[in-house]
Formats: C-alpha cells, structure tokens, sequence
C-alpha cells in the first residue's frame, strides 16, 4: 500500500507544505518533505529546497521559507551543512552566518533548530534521543554509509548526552533496491570492504547488480547500536509526483533536478 502523507497534527508539524513522518520520531517534531507544496517549476516542480541547484534562488528561497514556516521557525533556523558525501558530522549551537561547514551529518541539543538533510536518491536519515533532548540529521548515499556517516552521527550524539540504546532512527525517501542498478566495480568495493556485504546485493542484468541502499543503512544503524529503526516505503526513483530523484533526472536527460529535505527539530 503507498504511504501517504500524514497530517500536520499526526507529524507535529503545524502547517503546509505536505511531508511525511516516521512513528518512532513522534517525540520530535519532524518530516521527510518531497517535490509538492512549493513554487518552483519545470524540472524542479515544485517544491525544490537544494540552494545548489540551477532553480532561481527566490524560488528555492520561498521553498525553503514554507518548510521552515511548518516548524514554526524563521528561515535561518533551518540549518544544514555544505554535504561532500563524506563521513563527518558537526555540532551545531547556532544558525550560521557564514560559509556552512563542509559534513554530511549534523548533531544540536538547542531547542528550536531545525536541522536538515538535502537529498535526491541517498538516504536521509533523521535521529532522536528525547530523553537527553538531543537530536540527529545524516546525509547517507552509499559512499557516506560505507565510509561511516552513521556511526559518525551516532558518535557524536553519545558525546553530547545520548544513550545508543535510546536513539530511535528513521530512514526516509531514498532509491530503494529495485530502483539501484550498480555495476560489478560497485559490487566489488563494498566485497573488499566486508564480504559479507553481499547480502546487500542481487543480480540484476547482466552484469549489472541491484544494490539495497536503506537495508544497508539499516545494518549500519544497527551495527553503531540503534535498534529503534524505522525505514519509510519511498522510492525517490520509483516516485516522479511526489520526490525528486538524480537518477531519473539522468535517465530523462533533465539537465538538473530538485532536492528533498528532511528535517527533525527539539520543541
């Protein structure tokens, strides 16, 4: 069965545009907002929040003002990071005025900052501890979960307060396996990495591979001592009205496309 956008009062999010929420997060107002609810349009249609894509940047601006607007915060309260694919994660106290710092991951205990995720086919994947009020947001395509992202986040959240046991985690839109055609050097840098990696993998045509990018991330999670994972049925790829994706830009020969947020915040 689709899933469907929940309502604001289910998500604890107070107003438009749509998004989606994960139940283990409900402590923590949040949501996985895709391509609807915004102004822009042609191939960012319509609700693009990616500042470094080609959209005109009042428009991506009004985006991102709506989704800060659901959280009941000004626009420079929704924080994200300049995200290299790497395995790095930064604390974040305050907006920032300036450059943003170049990571993958960011960790705040400050109530009232809504931290972000871009994404448009990698993972994004949005952490809590309540308990310790403290709280997470990851950027994991498959070069971040394999270099560590995860367990970087996790780390940082347990020097600041969290318990691993606590940590409830959520996985949300991102290509799933059916979508995620990689071809055997793909296969092969994950087999040099562990072997037993290739649980993550089936054969596709060819030569070609399907690769299982929430399950990995899942296993990671599970790996780094989060066992509250929740994994939303989104294929970005698989799902052209409601996500934004890079790979169908690619194969539609687009020039560009948007980026979906995903956002979790300390009330």
């Amino acid at each position: 069965m689709p899933l469907k956008p929940q309502s604001a009062a289910a998500r604890r999010i107070l107003s438009e545009p749509p998004s989606w929420s994960a139940a283990n997060l409900a402590g923590a107002p949040h949501g996985f907002f895709g391509r609807e609810g915004g102004v822009s349009t042609g191939v960012y249609s319509s609700l693009n929040a990616g500042t470094g894509s080609g959209d005109e940047r009042h428009k991506v601006q009004e985006n991102r003002r709506r989704i800060a607007a659901a959280f009941g915060v000004e626009p420079d309260r929704l924080c994200g990071v300049h995200q290299v694919h790497s395995p790095h994660a930064v604390l974040i106290e305050a907006p920032r005025t300036n450059e943003r710092p170049r990571a993958d991951a960011l960790v705040t205990t400050i109530p009232g900052l809504a931290i972000s995720i871009l994404t448009a086919d990698c993972a994004p994947i949005l952490f809590a501890d309540t308990q310790a009020q403290i709280i997470g947001a990851a950027h994991a395509g498959w070069r971040g979960a394999l270099g560590g992202v995860v367990e970087s986040t996790v780390g940082l959240m347990e020097k600041h307060g969290a318990k691993r046991a606590r940590i409830v985690a959520a996985i949300g839109p991102c290509i799933h396996q059916a979508s995620y055609e990689v071809g055997p050097e793909f296969e092969a840098e994950f087999g040099a990495a562990d072997a037993g990696f290739a649980r993550f993998f089936v054969p596709g045509a060819g030569d070609r591979f399907l690769f299982d990018l929430p399950g990995f991330c899942a296993a990671r999670l599970a790996g780094a001592g989060v066992t509250q994972i929740e994994t939303l049925p989104l294929d970005t790829y698989a799902e052209p009205a409601r996500l934004h994706s890079h790979r169908r830009s690619v194969h539609e020969k687009a020039g560009d496309y948007g980026r979906n947020l995903s956002a979790i915040m300390l009330s």
